[in-house]
């Protein structure tokens, strides 16, 4: 079968999927943040914008370290195991389908307001459709769109900067000067800093979007959309915190909360400014619709070929979508839609804390990555304390968001239990499957010709399941690390059979690997062990030649970590894991 090839994203591209989601948060998360931080909004936006400094570099080792698509998921995956990266997985996908159903229907509340009779839900359900096909379409023409959506906010929100400081030239600093002088609403400036950061923690979702559809972007390219989207949130976010604070007095803010940039531009530009910035909303807010698509679609794509869910995901379209993914998702979204009915607290609740969850495991993902993967080559390091200090970061929002409104966190429980339930189904189903045979088993007698029927069916889906042979390749291990290999895979793979292979660039035989692979096979009765010396250089060219051979995809293929003289990235070899 030809493998379907598709273009790699650019500098541009890259950033405008994933910017136009966490640059979306302009619109609405300084209106948040004013409203718990009142004067000091731009400095709980400005600490934000450190922590998000840090995650730069959390962000740019782990990815750097395993150029793979599945963020959070992708880093736990290879270095603890498959239920937390589960549970990352589960969180990250939440986080998208709130996240796209929440700005659908924001951009699509921005839109009332230009066309009054506009029906928000249905008009959210078109959105979600348009945006469905653009995603099948392929990740090139979406980059596309996503390019235009990007450049056209950039300029609508420089104008409405370049606005407000012209109309603060003419009409000087007196609304300033009132506001600052204003009560703090939250009793003294820490509490109030606490909740206002807390809040404005929602204006940097979207930051962990990239690290979801890295294989799709060019060498090099990662690290950029790091920085580019760190610039957009560091800047305009206070910077519009101080313009608000300077322009319109507390008591319009909270009025105005939903489109409090609208109201801006009315005041700074006239309605030439606020249609421009209706429409930009509505755009922006859709761009992070298409951020989700392209998003999850890379990670369900990671967690199909790991066998977390079913292989009917993994089917391609001639231009290299995984459509079945991507209706899926729509099919989720327009149920959350109509569960919550459009209801936008709930579905910022599981936004929220989602999100919040998800950059919390990426940290520690880079804390596991650091302890358990010394060796393996990265551009970059960031360091512990910092790390650290992210991460502690990140659990005081949650904290504080869970203080700000607790019936949201309610929520999240509503849907993230019944998720991480079907995920548990689907890690567990060997066992299930067994349970199964028994109960029918139980039951032989009186319901014989069911339970025949049943069992061959069963026993055969468990037969397929547990077939699957694993491949890991070893350097000469000793048995300590070999033993290390097997309790991995009889802790994390449903297999019997694994080939432990050992590529040489010489003619002796390793008589010290073979007795200590014969007392790890008398010890793991259960696992099937091969052992097979092949001649030559390990590498891209010999994993290819033995996945085709033995048919066995490269993601089942195992190697420990690489030292720094290693010639290959860990990208080149197609997939292959790290346990080691």
């Amino acid at each position: 079968m030809k493998e379907i090839v598709h273009k790699k994203l650019n500098q541009l591209q890259a950033t405008a999927i994933c910017g136009n989601d966490i640059s979306s948060s302009c619109l609405y998360v300084s209106a948040l943040t004013i409203i718990y931080a009142g004067q000091y909004a731009w400095i709980s936006l400005l600490i934000v914008a450190g922590i998000l400094f840090l995650f730069r570099k959390i962000y740019g080792e782990v990815v750097g370290a395993i150029p793979l698509n599945g963020g959070a998921y992708n880093v736990l995956l290879n270095t603890s195991t498959k239920r937390l990266a589960s549970l990352a997985a589960t969180l990250t996908v939440l986080s998208y389908m709130a996240t796209a159903v929440l700005s659908a229907s924001e951009g699509m509340h921005y839109l009332q307001g230009i066309f009054e009779n506009l029906d928000v839900k249905y008009a959210t359900i078109v959105v979600l459709a348009l945006f469905t096909g653009l995603a099948i379409l392929g990740i090139g023409e979406s980059a596309f769109v996503a390019v235009i959506i990007f450049i056209t906010h950039l300029v609508t929100l420089t104008l409405l900067v370049l606005a407000s400081v012209w109309f603060i030239f003419n009409n000087g600093f007196e609304v300033f000067h009132l506001n600052w002088q204003t009560p703090i609403a939250y009793g003294n400036i820490k509490m109030a800093l606490f909740l206002g950061f807390s809040a404005a923690m929602l204006g940097i979702s979207g930051f962990e979007s990239s690290a979801n559809f890295v294989e799709e972007q060019e060498a090099g390219v990662f690290p950029k959309t790091l920085r580019n989207m760190w610039g957009i949130v560091s800047f305009f976010n206070p910077v519009i915190a101080l313009l608000l604070i300077s322009i319109i007095p507390f008591a319009e803010v909270g009025p105005n909360k939903e489109k409090l940039l609208a109201y801006l531009a009315q005041i700074t530009g006239g309605s030439w400014l606020t249609w421009l910035i209706s429409i930009d909303a509505v755009l922006v807010l859709c761009g992070a619709v298409l951020t989700s698509f392209v998003g999850v679609s890379g990670l369900l794509n990671r967690m199909t070929l790991d066998r977390i869910l079913p292989n009917y995901f993994l089917k391609q379209n001639k231009r290299g979508s995984h459509y079945r993914i991507i209706i899926s998702f729509l099919i989720l979204c327009i149920s959350v839609l109509f569960a919550t009915s459009g209801h936008l607290e709930s579905l910022a609740g599981v936004y929220t804390f989602s999100f919040l969850a998800v950059m919390a495991l990426f940290g520690i993902g880079n804390l596991l990555l650091k302890f358990k993967r010394k060796k393996l080559p990265r551009p970059e390091r960031a360091r512990g304390i910092a790390v650290v200090v992210a991460v502690c970061c990140i659990i005081a929002a949650f904290v504080g968001n869970m203080k700000l409104n607790i019936n949201s966190f309610y929520t999240f429980l509503q849907y993230i239990i019944p998720s991480l339930l079907f995920i548990g189904i689907m890690l567990n189903r060997v066992i299930l499957i067994r349970v199964l045979i028994e109960g029918l088993e139980y039951f032989y007698q009186p319901l014989r010709k069911v339970v025949i029927i049943s069992n061959r069916y069963l026993r055969k889906m468990s037969v397929e399941i547990n077939s699957q042979e694993f491949v890991f390749f070893t350097k000469g291990d000793d048995i300590a690390i070999l033993n290390k290999v097997l309790q991995y895979v009889e802790g994390n793979e449903t297999t019997k059979k694994l080939k432990i292979v050992y590529v040489k660039d010489h003619d002796l035989t390793n008589d010290a690997l073979i007795k200590d692979l014969e007392v790890l096979d008398r010890a793991y009765d259960e696992i099937d062990i091969e052992y097979l010396e092949i001649k030559g250089v390990f590498g891209p060219d010999i994993i290819d030649e033995l996945s085709t051979k033995w048919k066995i995809p490269k993601n089942f293929m195992f190697i420990g970590s690489p030292g720094n003289k290693f010639s290959y990235r860990v990208s080149d070899l197609g997939g292959v894991r790290l346990i080691m």
